[in-house]
């Protein structure tokens, strides 16, 4: 019997179980959860109408997109790609091909960037961000949505991206403060910023090959390719955004595993001071690196 058959005139609970057992069989550790998700969206439900709806048999159609789902989620392409959304900071997003899936680990960036602000009493005034190699905008558009004074703009190498993080800005009602520009890191800013985040390509070249596939097959490579040693991204966008801060000003970056050391002594060479110990994600591990530009 072909997978798409053994849907078929099922009814959604039995293929919801169905669904979880190929998941667990396939070693997906998020089993229940990513069939449960890929349930609710070939039948266009939320949890509460999947759960209503347990005892009826799927429909022709409903079977058809849940085998694909299936089939997509058992070849390692991740629910989010299937999806082409994701949660971010509590904002779906949209996904495209040359935008990294946002991860909760990023959201470390955005904590540590509006701590600081606070701890400054700068956040009721009208601040000038950057997100360099913003992808789908998420670390802007999660500052936007926090600071309802502030504006930024985006900047990516990748024009698909950027009319992603565009699309996302309309979407959540924050496309009068944010602008989108194409090029690498800093280079086509101009003009003194407030806040300066990023989450540039940080794996080595020799790792990627072990990244699980999820994120090695479907992420894009130059989102994730940092060079030897990892840290090529750094070297390029730390001393671009150094110049572009005002006094007082502030970056924000995500790190690897074991480079918040190296990243801040970059920032240490560019004029950057430490202001605060880097800020762990939910593993521990520590994510986002903050420096500021202090006053002459």
């Amino acid at each position: 019997m072909s997978a798409r058959a053994c849907f078929i005139g099922q009814e959604i609970e039995h293929a919801r179980r169905t669904l979880t057992a190929r998941f667990r069989a396939a070693d997906i550790e998020s089993a229940e959860l990513d069939a449960r998700t890929l349930m609710c969206a070939a039948l266009g439900v939320d949890l509460t109408g999947l759960i209503a709806s347990a005892a009826r048999s799927l429909t022709g159609a409903e079977a058809e997109r849940l085998q694909d789902f299936a089939a997509r989620r058992l070849s390692g392409e991740p629910v989010a790609r299937i999806l082409g959304v994701k949660e971010f900071w509590g904002l779906p997003l949209k996904l495209s091909a040359e935008t990294l899936v946002p991860r909760p680990d990023t959201e470390a960036v955005v904590e540590l960037a509006l701590e600081l602000l606070r701890a400054h009493a700068t956040t009721d005034r009208r601040l000038r961000i950057a997100d360099l190699g913003t992808g789908t905008g998420a670390i802007l558009l999660a500052l936007l949505h926090e600071l309802a004074r502030a504006y930024g703009f985006g900047t990516d190498i990748s024009v698909d991206a950027l009319q992603t993080a565009e699309a996302n800005a309309v979407d959540l009602g924050l496309a009068d403060r944010a602008r989108f520009i194409a090029c690498s890191y800093a280079t086509g800013l101009s003009g003194e910023f407030d806040l300066i985040v990023s989450n540039p390509p940080y794996i080595r070249t020799a790792d990627i090959a072990g990244l699980a596939v999820e994120v090695r097959r479907h992420d894009p490579l130059a989102a994730l390719d940092g060079g030897p040693d990892g840290l090529g991204a750094y070297r390029a966008l730390v001393p671009q955004a150094a110049g572009l801060l005002a006094p007082g000003g502030l970056l924000v970056v995500e790190v690897g595993f074991g480079q918040s050391e190296q990243v801040e002594a970059l920032m240490t060479a560019a004029g950057l001071a430490e202001v605060a110990p880097a800020k762990d994600d939910l593993s521990g591990i520590p994510r986002a690196v903050a420096g500021r530009k202090m006053p002459l």
